[in-house]
């Protein structure tokens, strides 16, 4: 595929930055993200109820940014044919709320890389920040992925 750029664990250089296309969140998402949760918070809900808490609108679910920032990173397709788990998120943070009408974005950088205990394969760090239409940090995170060696991929 010609859209496919697979980083493998070889190819992995700390401090390579990445930064994803942008996504508007809209009330719509939140209340898809509302349902297939079952977290129906009027946080998330209700805009009056929102508005009296602060807010400016009905907030998108800290975990629903966290998701999406996978799913941005996904699109860069990065890790197509190199990704073999996610080891998990550390280190996640979030810093300001994410209310519809929001247009975000990913920024990445790779932090640390160190091969695994078992071999044609590493374990790389992510550092990721959520970024609105500010350029304000709204999630932190770092995330740690195993990826697959480019030698095992070619034997």
């Amino acid at each position: 595929m010609s859209d496919t750029h697979d980083i493998y664990f070889d190819d992995v250089v700390v401090g390579a930055k990445f930064t994803t296309d942008s996504h508007a969140i809209t009330a719509a998402d939140i209340a898809r993200f509302c349902d297939l949760t079952r977290d129906h918070h009027p946080l998330h809900t209700d805009a009056d109820y929102a508005g009296s808490r602060g807010f400016g609108g009905v907030i998108a679910h800290g975990l629903y940014g966290l998701a999406l920032m996978e799913g941005l990173k996904t699109e860069l397709k990065l890790y197509q044919n190199s990704s073999i788990a996610s080891l998990g998120w550390d280190r996640v943070r979030f810093l300001r709320p994410v209310i519809a009408g929001d247009v975000v974005r990913v920024g990445f950088e790779f932090t640390e890389k160190r091969t695994s205990s078992r071999p044609g394969r590493g374990i790389v760090i992510e550092t990721l920040r959520l970024l609105n239409q500010r350029d304000e940090c709204v999630i932190e995170a770092q995330h740690s992925a195993l990826l697959a060696c480019r030698s095992d991929a070619t034997s």
